[in-house]
């Protein structure tokens, strides 16, 4: 007879061993009240990942890929064989805070119109960090979301307002969301076609086109080692970029030259700056000199047809 557990963690990793361990030991030392189980999903890491998390967890159930998948298709692997009424995806940059997974589960257990929702995510100094997000628009593209956020918070919500209640929000942050199980099998699961980057975005737009809400709430509360899993390089941009072209495509095809019109000329105006300031300051700080690199090496990418 199957196990049903209330919560099944969805880990995906990528050489990022003690990030997963101590991600691994954080899910043990917090959650109390849950049934729950956790399934890693290793993409081909060179790091031993996997011998470290089999020596250590033996419990955790390991799906070894033998090549990197992508964050969605890892992410589905688990979803098919998982027994939990609710999927915890956690990235192994995060680290659930006491408490967390419990409201959590709490708040979707007395919300059964909810199908995905998740908590504050935080820097290890206490602040808050974007949890949530809007979907892309043709105003979010030309104006920057942090002015946005500041001028229009009740349209544009963000770490700028404290929240002591939860509150309906677009889409979530991938880092740690919990998804219900019986709105993952009506609406489905994650698009594989997106590597990394804005597969939440749209899992989350399709669960609203299927009548699921999503849900930000403020008392659960996780660490997030912010860009350590993915990393913060020009390969990681390119991801993104790729990424959100997958998602106008697919959700503007109209409009998605006007999008992409919008991008490339952000990109143009970002990299002059970028270059103006490493000249200007004669190439002696690093921050804006990789900066600038990486902005190049971002447009170099475009003007080669993004591959």
């Amino acid at each position: 007879m199957m196990t049903e557990f209330d919560l099944s963690f969805v880990i995906v990793n990528w050489n990022t061993r003690d990030l997963l361990c101590q991600c691994i030991q954080a899910i043990h030392r917090t959650v109390i009240d849950q049934r729950y189980e956790i399934i890693l999903v290793d993409n081909a890491s060179s790091d031993g990942s996997v011998e470290a998390v089999r020596r250590q967890f033996p419990e955790v159930r390991c799906i070894v890929n033998r090549e990197n998948r992508g964050f969605g298709a890892a992410n589905n692997q688990a979803f098919a064989v998982m027994q939990g009424r609710y999927a915890v995806l956690i990235n192994t940059d995060a680290e659930l805070l006491e408490g967390a997974a419990d409201r959590l589960h709490t708040f979707m257990e007395t919300h059964p119109e909810v199908g995905m929702a998740c908590g504050q995510l935080l820097n290890t100094d206490g602040s808050r960090q974007n949890s949530f997000a809007n979907f892309p628009t043709l105003l979010s593209l030309a104006v920057n979301e942090s002015v946005l956020r500041m001028i229009c918070p009740r349209r544009f919500p963000s770490k700028y307002q404290t929240y002591t209640q939860p509150i309906e929000v677009e889409s979530c942050i991938g880092a740690c969301m919990i998804v219900r199980k019986a709105a993952m099998d009506a609406a489905g699961i994650l698009d594989e076609r997106y590597f990394f980057f804005m597969e939440e975005t749209d899992w989350a737009l399709t669960f609203k086109h299927a009548g699921w809400r999503s849900y930000f709430i403020p008392d659960a509360r996780i660490y997030h080692y912010q860009g350590q899993s993915a990393g913060s390089g020009a390969s990681s941009r390119i991801m993104f970029y790729r990424s959100r072209y997958q998602f106008m495509r697919k959700w503007h095809p109209h409009a998605y030259p006007i999008y992409d019109g919008i991008i490339g000329l952000r990109l143009l105006l970002n990299a002059l700056l970028s270059l103006v300031a490493t000249l200007f300051t004669l190439g002696l700080y690093r921050s804006t000199r990789l900066r600038c690199i990486r902005y190049l090496k971002i447009i170099w990418w475009h003007v080669n047809g993004c591959p």
